[in-house]
């Protein structure tokens, strides 16, 4: 896959695809993130089945949905840039609202957002993840997509099988670096299977969980080295934190827990008041914050790299090619600017203008967006571009 540059969209939830359907406003959004000067924009959180959804409005990557998926990634490549889907399931992290097709988890345990306990996975629905995985990486392939990424981080359902706090398991999924790489490596197998050559293979990877007992850097520099042995995989992008028990631990800065709140049941948004700074702590924003522990991964492997985490500016970008990083990927500073990549290039601007306040956040609920841009409708796409800029 040939690219513009070495600038990735990451995979930002978008808020805008009720009861999983593809909206116009999803198509505007990663359109404009294309126009905008990226080289790659990641569609995010494609649920692999209905048991694997965050929620009722997550994307299921079925047959039905290839003619619409079609037009989003028509759209992006209209603009010049890539489309990725970022492929997962949300085992633990699934919300309460979906229990009509019940998640899973490596070992039984009680889980926040589905209000209940989640049951340990057996054999067989461990094969049937797979083969759902497989199908999906299908699916993407026929709707256009250039990329497909892997999502082993945040504790869903392939990362959660890496940590040692939420996988208890005994059997030969569980224990060893070996059986606990195990699952994950079976989906990375079967999408590059699928992928064939054709489309890009990235998984975006847990460094750190970010919670006591959790996986760190010892363990899961060598769950990176068995999947670099593998060979399935074109790039890793280096993430950290816990949907499930830590999530501000990839965002940091500012916790809107008023927005928060706001955006709940009264219930639930008093016992955000309550005891909201347990479940979203405090972590001071640092440019690039996640490159202390990234440069473990980068002395460690041969493979391409994707930095992620608070990259703001242009020097932050520089540096980390500099430093042997194929590409860095980006997310709330394109939701400030989505051509901040165009402006780095023309040298209009050399720093993003995210404040790091993080009240995007609990704008996913509603069309994820920076509160601090004027909502206006997308310009209608250009025709497709003959630009070769970069690499």
């Amino acid at each position: 896959m040939r690219l513009r540059n070495r600038v990735l969209k990451a995979a930002t939830f978008e808020g805008v695809m009720p009861r999983g359907v593809v909206t116009q406003k999803l198509i505007d959004f990663h359109t404009v993130v294309a126009r905008g000067g990226a080289a790659l924009t990641t569609l995010a959180y494609c649920a692999v089945s209905m048991g694997g959804r965050v929620s009722r409005d997550t994307l299921v990557f079925d047959e039905d949905l290839i003619d619409d998926l079609t037009r989003l990634t028509d759209a992006v490549h209209a603009e010049g840039a890539a489309a990725s889907a970022q492929l997962g399931h949300a085992g633990l992290v699934a919300q309460g609202q979906s229990k009509r097709y019940p998640s899973m988890a490596p070992s039984t345990r009680f889980s926040a957002p589905a209000m209940g306990r989640v049951k340990g996975a057996t054999h067989l629905q461990l094969d049937e993840v797979v083969s759902e995985f497989e199908r999906a990486a299908g699916v993407a392939l026929r709707a256009g997509f250039d990329a497909i990424e892997v999502h082993l981080g945040h504790n869903y359902l392939l990362s959660s099988f890496m940590s040692p706090n939420l996988n208890k398991r005994k059997d030969d999924y569980g224990g060893s670096i070996e059986n606990r790489a195990r699952l994950p490596r079976r989906v990375l197998e079967a999408v590059r299977k699928v992928a064939d050559g054709r489309v890009a293979v990235l998984a975006k990877f847990n460094m750190a969980d970010g919670v006591d007992g959790g996986l760190w850097l010892d363990e899961s520099l060598q769950f990176a080295r068995l999947l670099e042995a593998d060979g399935h995989l074109d790039a890793l992008e280096l993430t950290g934190g816990s949907s499930l028990l830590n999530g501000m631990y990839f965002f940091r800065g500012d916790v809107p827990m008023k927005e928060f709140a706001a955006t709940q049941s009264r219930l639930v948004g008093l016992g955000l008041r309550a005891f909201g700074r347990r479940i979203f702590p405090d972590y001071p924003f640092e440019e690039a914050f996640f490159l202390p522990f990234a440069r473990q991964f980068r002395e460690a492997l041969d493979m391409p790299l994707v930095l992620l985490g608070g990259i703001n500016e242009l020097a932050t970008i520089e540096s980390a090619l500099g430093e042997g990083f194929e590409f860095v990927a980006m997310a709330r500073a394109l939701l400030r600017e989505p051509d901040l990549v165009n402006k780095f290039e023309s040298a209009s601007s050399a720093a993003g203008l995210c404040v790091h306040c993080n009240k995007c956040l609990p704008t996913i609920y509603s069309g994820t967006r920076c509160v601090l841009v004027p909502q206006i409708e997308a310009a209608p796409a250009r025709e497709a571009s003959n630009s070769t800029r970069g690499t």
